[in-house]
């Protein structure tokens, strides 16, 4: 049996860019687009021309796509001709193949938000449209507010589809605007829809999450004969966000029925890419990706409980309802304070350790990472900390250096242009082979600006640990993150370190102080630790 095609629609660089906090610049938006592109999604929704100077110079600069590239923006306004309507016109000039515009289909907004008469708002939606068909471009229109206009007004929202239609448009999309609706609604109206002459195959759904049912109701559409999704990665957009491409495309290709019944742009080969591509969109936002985000979360298939990684160990499929390489995701079976030994043996393993089941050494290590957890430490988010503590206790970590002491000074001054600035400078000294070394650094980078103590810090650290030095110069810190583990006066710090190697190597490493300072410097040492001594066991191997 033939699959049906099923289209998918990104309006990240729009509709995504309507969340609050987010502004793409210009460079970030083609970076966005690329990854789209690669990624197999049909139509790239690039933003409304005309209407910011980053969106304007986006098309100005638009990359090559095998996706068609889309500008957004809204019917012709009442009184103007679609030809002499300026706002129309500058979505135009984008010169993109499709053009998609908003328009209403709830009569209520026709008259009350609009100010204009029901059979103007069809007038409108009309002349757009063979606008855009006449200059040769793909035409869609977003019907906003649909559902709750079907509610209300039913012939009348259909009107607007039917205008949309017979003036030549390829898609007509059923707009949840207010995220309001429920699966159940969504896949009823759609069939209706249908049922009165629409074809499926030309219409889409758009969704918002304001009842955390946006994913579902895209589904819902699709069930009852819509052929087109929208939706953003990580479901940013307005509000709550849109319908979720990161969750719906890999349930498309992964799960049934839809698996067998649809065929979408996206191939399992770029399946395998799409954490990567969420991690990236979090990663030019400046934020943290969401642990619990769905088959794309750090903590997706991180099996914590003894039961169930004792299951895992068996086979996968008891805890896990997708192999999470098919999304680029990976097993995690992290180390806490609920953590059985089968979860420990298992961590052990993976870090190179061999422990014969019963030895006396995993009770202690146990014990001690369920101590570490009381006191702040997070070992489940930091398993290169883990690692090294069970070495410790295990007699298996080689004596590297000593830390002696350290001091840190954060200095506010004037610059030679009058300018404010800060400084930081941190002075270590440590023990390597016997022998007493002192280092200093400043957290100055190269183009003049501060990176700050822990920058500093690390600096100074690495400048001159001997022998060491050498295999520590491909080593930088990706990500630095700090939580306040209590309230009140007992408040204590902890600090997670990212850091990354030129192999593509990547660990994390925790520290816990009353003093972010310290925390962040015991997290520093634990990467450090960890790096040199993956870097000797590596080389013993080279040299079997």
């Amino acid at each position: 049996m033939s699959r049906e095609r099923l289209y998918l629609y990104d309006t990240t660089l729009r509709d995504g860019q309507q969340t609050q906090g987010v502004q793409f610049s210009t460079g970030e938006k083609k970076q966005i687009a690329q990854a789209l592109d690669d990624l197999g999604v049909d139509y790239i929704e690039g933003g409304w021309p005309g209407a910011n100077p980053t969106d304007s110079a986006f098309f100005e600069q638009a990359p090559a796509t095998k996706a068609t590239l889309t500008a957004f923006g809204m019917t012709k306004r009442a009184g103007r001709s679609a030809e002499n309507d300026e706002v129309l016109a500058a979505v135009m000039n984008a010169g993109t193949s499709a053009v998609c515009l908003v328009g209403k289909s709830h009569d209520y907004h026709v008259t009350h938000a609009l100010g204009v008469s029901l059979e103007e708002n069809l007038e409108n939606i009309c002349a757009s449209v063979a606008h855009i068909v006449s200059q040769g471009r793909e035409a869609l229109f977003d019907a906003e507010h649909f559902f709750d206009g079907y509610r209300d007004n039913p012939e009348y929202a259909l009107a607007a589809c039917r205008a949309a239609l017979e003036a030549g448009a390829r898609w007509v999309v059923l707009c949840d605007t207010n995220g309001g609706a429920l699966p159940s609604q969504v896949n009823q109206v759609v069939s209706e829809v249908i049922a009165t002459g629409i074809p499926g195959e030309k219409l889409g759904i758009h969704t918002h999450n304001d009842t955390e049912n946006a994913v579902a109701c895209s589904l819902a559409a699709v069930e009852a004969g819509a052929r087109q999704i929208q939706g953003t990665l990580n479901g940013l957009g307005e509000r709550c966000g849109n319908a979720n491409l990161t969750a719906l495309i890999p349930t498309l290709l992964l799960k049934e029925p839809y698996a067998s019944q649809f065929e979408i742009g996206v191939t399992q080969q770029a399946l395998g890419g799409l954490t990567r591509v969420s991690r990236m969109l979090d990663e030019i936002l400046n934020r943290v990706p969401s642990k619990q985000a769905a088959y794309v979360g750090a903590s997706a298939f991180a099996h914590k409980a003894g039961l169930h990684a004792s299951a895992i160990l068996k086979d996968p499929s008891t805890y896990e309802h997708v192999d999470p390489a098919s999304i680029g995701n990976a097993r995690i079976i992290p180390m806490s304070n609920q953590a059985g030994q089968s979860n420990l043996r298992k961590r052990l393993t993976e870090a190179g350790l061999s422990v014969e089941k019963g030895d006396p050494a995993l009770s202690r290590i146990l014990d001690r990472v369920k101590q570490r957890e009381a006191e702040g430490y997070s070992y489940d988010t930091a398993q290169a900390s883990f690692e090294l503590l069970a070495r410790d206790e295990l007699g298996q970590s080689p004596e590297l250096f000593e830390v002696k002491r350290y001091k840190v000074t954060v200095e506010r001054r004037k610059n030679k242009y009058n300018r404010m600035v800060s400084l930081s400078e941190a002075v270590v000294v440590v023990k390597v082979d016997g022998e007493k070394r002192l280092s200093v650094s400043e957290s100055m980078d190269e183009t003049g600006s501060d990176r700050g103590p822990v920058n500093a810090l690390a600096k100074a650290l690495i400048k001159d640990l001997g022998r060491y030095s050498a295999q520590l110069e491909d080593m930088r810190l990706v990500d630095f993150k700090v939580r306040i583990t209590q309230g009140g006066t007992e408040a204590v710090t902890r600090v997670i370190i990212d850091s990354e190697d030129a192999g593509g190597r990547r660990w994390s490493t925790v520290g816990v102080s009353a003093n972010i300072i310290d925390a962040s410097f015991e997290a520093l040492l634990d990467a450090i630790r960890w790096k040199l001594i993956h870097h000797q066991h590596a080389e013993a191997l080279d040299a079997v």
